[in-house]
């Protein structure tokens, strides 16, 4: 055998050994590498090697038959969801306070909720749930808030790195206008943020810290000077909230007078754009802000299912899309109620319409641009991630619609049944960076 190895030509023998680490998923394939259409493959095959898409084909080159083909029939193969917005803690208020705006929802019912991440055993318990349930959903990537709890936000990293879920997850920092069981020190927050960089920060992980101030009404400019000098030091994003109430934007105009909005408040201390940067919600965000946010390439996490809870207003996701801004969605529980990007995408493009009405000068969201958003455009933040161009990381779900009577649609009404009509009983397999990613266990204490 050796002999007959040693006599094929080089190329035979690494190709040979290359087909033995790749594997072909076959299916119907269904992506989206703009916003305008959906590329469409109808029982076609992605090629991974290394957790990467090397190619998609509607016919198998006859170089790659040998390789292993994982064989999904009539299905459908997707990218995976991205989840660019979401408190972890906030887990168990889900669908409560629904009747309330911003302000006291927080001080009433999140808050009060986000002290008990004191008990790390509560975490545990609370947190297993959270990362269960978005496998459940099909999400594969989040940028979450945890709490200002160091040792509870390790528990949350540790969930989602022994599930094989990708995640930036944020140790929040505050120090005013909140409870004096979650207010710390600047100093306190740096010398915690430092621990979980030095543990996690250097790691080639799926798991990794984000700078997390909560917003500017929570933040003295010493901590928010701090917060700044850390992302640089360290090269870590940033994450946090911008103009998603009309009174929040008053408080912070009082808080922030030398700032000519609110974005500026965050460009001054280094947390708008300097490192990857995501804002969440941006309803109220124009003019001036909305075109510094375009330039330092900040991202916007639109989040309409919790926009509209708490009657915060609708963002003008059109008019962002058309200005060049970098935007994805997010499921922002537990002011969303709702952990399903799906479902997102759904509100997403219903408020989009609700624009259309009051101004006909802009178009509404198509299908294929809520998806991109959930997608590709909200995975950049991870890198190359949703989508199944070559290099791009293997984040798929299988969706097996056949009780949603696919026979009689074409495979792009199938994905918008499903999307509409679907849940998580239709989605079969999920796979982040390659590998198949098995139901997170759950705490019971």
């Amino acid at each position: 055998m050796r002999k007959e190895r040693e006599a094929l030509p080089l190329e035979s023998i690494l190709m040979t050994d290359r087909l033995k680490e790749m594997k072909l998923y076959k299916g119907n394939i269904i992506y989206t590498q703009e916003p305008k259409h959906f590329e469409i493959i109808e029982n076609g095959y992605i090629g991974v090697e290394d957790g990467k898409v090397t190619g998609v084909y509607e016919v198998l080159p006859e170089c790659l038959c040998g390789a292993e083909i994982i064989d999904w029939g009539n299905k459908l193969l997707i990218p995976a969801m991205n989840d660019v917005h979401v408190h972890a803690p906030q887990y168990r208020n889900l669908g409560i306070a629904m009747d309330l705006e911003l302000l006291p929802w927080l001080d009433n019912y999140t808050f009060p909720e986000e002290v008990k991440y004191a008990d790390v055993s509560y975490a545990k318990r609370m947190y297993s749930r959270f990362v269960r349930d978005l496998w459940r959903n099909g999400t594969m990537r989040a940028a979450a808030f945890a709490t200002v709890h160091k040792e509870s936000t390790r528990v949350l990293m540790e969930l989602f790195r022994k599930a094989g879920m990708g995640a930036y997850v944020g140790k929040v920092d505050m120090n005013r206008n909140c409870p004096d069981s979650l207010c710390e020190s600047a100093a306190d927050a740096v010398r915690d943020n430092e621990e979980l960089i030095m543990e996690y920060g250097g790691r080639d992980t799926l798991v990794k810290p984000i700078i997390t101030p909560r917003f500017i009404p929570s933040c003295t400019p010493d901590m928010l000077s701090a917060c700044g000098k850390l992302a640089q030091q360290y090269g870590l994003p940033v994450q946090s909230h911008l103009s998603e109430n009309l009174n929040e934007i008053a408080w912070v105009r009082e808080l922030e007078p030398e700032s000519k909005n609110y974005g500026d408040a965050y460009n001054r201390y280094g947390l708008f754009g300097q490192t990857p940067t995501i804002m969440a919600h941006c309803i109220w965000t124009e003019g001036e802000e909305l075109e510094l946010m375009r330039k330092n390439g900040v991202m916007v996490a639109h989040c309409p299912t919790s926009n509209m809870n708490l009657s915060s207003g609708m963002a003008p996701i059109r008019t962002f899309m058309d200005a060049g801004l970098r935007i994805g969605l997010g499921s922002d529980i537990s002011g969303g109620h709702d952990l399903s990007i799906f479902k997102v995408m759904v509100y997403a493009v219903e408020v989009s319409k609700m624009h259309y009405q009051r101004n006909k000068q802009t178009s509404f969201l198509s299908l294929s641009e809520a998806f991109w958003l959930a997608t590709k455009s909200g995975g950049s933040f991870f890198g190359k991630v949703g989508s199944f161009e070559e290099g791009y990381d293997f984040d798929a779900l299988v969706i097996d619609d056949h009780e949603l009577n696919y026979d009689h649609y074409s495979l792009q009404h199938r994905l918008e049944r499903f999307i509409y009509l679907g849940d998580d009983r239709q989605i079969e397999r999920r796979y982040c960076r390659g590998i198949e990613i098995e139901e997170p266990e759950i705490a019971e204490s």
